[in-house]
């Protein structure tokens, strides 16, 4: 699984990452991690409550969210 780092960053951040999906059609959804097991990920997407599991053979390819570079260091200096 090369997308597996960027849900592990989102996991770890708590940001959103940009992922192509393909269940009933190819789009795109941006989703925040909130855990991970061998054949699932347990997800919240924007603007909703409730948290979806999404099977890993749904994802084409995953990316950083529209504003997001990846720096993680900026975090390390906020208290």
């Amino acid at each position: 699984m090369l997308y597996q780092r960027f849900l592990i960053y989102s996991m770890r951040t708590n940001r959103p990452v940009r992922v192509l999906m393909n269940d009933e059609r190819m789009r795109y959804v941006n989703l925040t991690v909130l855990s991970m097991d061998k054949e699932s990920f347990l997800a919240l997407k924007p603007g909703r409550k409730t948290p979806v599991t999404i099977p890993y053979d749904q994802i084409l390819a995953v990316s950083y969210a529209r504003g997001d570079n990846g720096d993680t260091t900026k975090d390390l200096f906020q208290e």
